[in-house]
């Protein structure tokens, strides 16, 4: 090993080291043992959770007035160098390093550059049966896997809003991959919501979670992200209200993502646009707030018999292409 990648192992391991560290094990100034105890207790054990909340967020769930929230959340930053700037060629040797999830099709794989990133959120949108919770099953059984297999070996959190995930599927392609179905089903943590309200304290607690360290998951499903939020807010006088609860999901998921290096997965439902006369016929929903949020945007529409057409429609660096896969009794699979 060069000695330049010693001392680029060297301090991402002491970037990783500060950052993992626990908030009673270092003296930040104006931080006494009352204070430590309040973070404690509300769950933030870390540098890395205290650094990603927000001072309203952290007074919220402390106690803490949001001045006081706001100084250790600074001082907390100012350690971990996150007041720094880096130069972007480390930045990308960083980047290079990221690891993906496999969809089951090389195809698809190859216009995401490997398959679904951590450390991002990924929406795909398309019109019912398009195949978006067919896609949302395949990785919950993919994020399994062993690395060289497109893996992760971490467990998967799935919200299912809609009602259609199916233990059955995951059963069926466990079946068809040669796979244990029992292993992989006791490491997918399904739950069902019924509100957008129910939605949004499911995604704390599951941040929560992972941040005491209980489970930590290589995907978070959210199937679908304006299930609720679309049938609860109606008309231009809600909308508002509306955008600013789809925001706040956003940054929990974003959170989750960015600060435990998690792969997001949202699916999301369409509209019609009957002004169109060519080119994409529909949008997804949500508006700009979900536009920006998501890291990749991907849509996906039926072809003939079990063929699927997936189209990168954003991205930070991969142009506008498409893939075509087939949706089988064993999964997301190669035409």
């Amino acid at each position: 090993m060069g000695e330049d990648k010693k001392v680029e192992n060297k301090e991402k391991n002491e970037v990783e080291t500060k950052a993992s560290q626990s908030i009673e094990d270092i003296k930040l100034p104006g931080i006494g043992k009352v204070t430590i105890d309040k973070l404690k207790a509300a769950g933030f054990t870390d540098m890395a959770s205290i650094a990603a909340s927000s001072p309203t967020d952290l007074s919220v769930a402390t106690g803490l007035s949001e001045t006081m929230a706001a100084k250790i959340i600074n001082a907390v930053r100012e350690y971990l160098g996150l007041l720094d700037f880096e130069t972007a060629d480390k930045i990308l040797e960083k980047r290079k390093k990221i690891k993906r999830i496999t969809t089951g099709s090389k195809a698809f794989d190859n216009i995401l550059d490997g398959g679904i990133e951590t450390g991002a959120i990924t929406e795909i949108f398309g019109s019912y049966g398009s195949g978006k919770t067919q896609i949302a099953h395949m990785l919950s059984i993919n994020v399994q896997l062993p690395e060289d297999k497109g893996g992760l070996e971490r467990p998967a959190y799935y919200i299912d809003a809609e009602g259609t995930f199916r233990p059955e599927r995951i059963a069926e392609i466990c079946k068809h991959r040669g796979l244990d179905e029992q292993k992989i089903l006791k490491n997918i943590y399904v739950t069902r919501v019924f509100t957008s309200d129910h939605q949004e304290a499911v995604l704390r607690k599951i941040e929560d979670r992972i941040r005491k360290g209980e489970i930590k998951p290589g995907l978070v499903v959210v199937d679908s992200i304006m299930s609720h939020l679309r049938t609860e807010y109606v008309g231009r006088g809600e909308l508002a209200e509306r955008q600013s609860k789809l925001k706040e999901q956003l940054m929990i998921l974003k959170r989750i993502a960015e600060v435990y290096d998690v792969a997001v997965l949202i699916t999301n439902q369409v509209q019609a646009r009957p002004d169109i006369m060519f080119g994409k016929p529909m949008d997804a929903i949500g508006g700009h707030v979900l536009a920006h949020a998501s890291t990749y945007r991907i849509w996906i529409r039926k072809a003939k018999e079990d063929k699927r057409i997936v189209r990168i429609i954003d991205s930070p660096y991969t142009p506008e292409v498409e893939a075509v896969f087939r949706i089988t009794s064993a999964g997301i699979e190669d035409v």
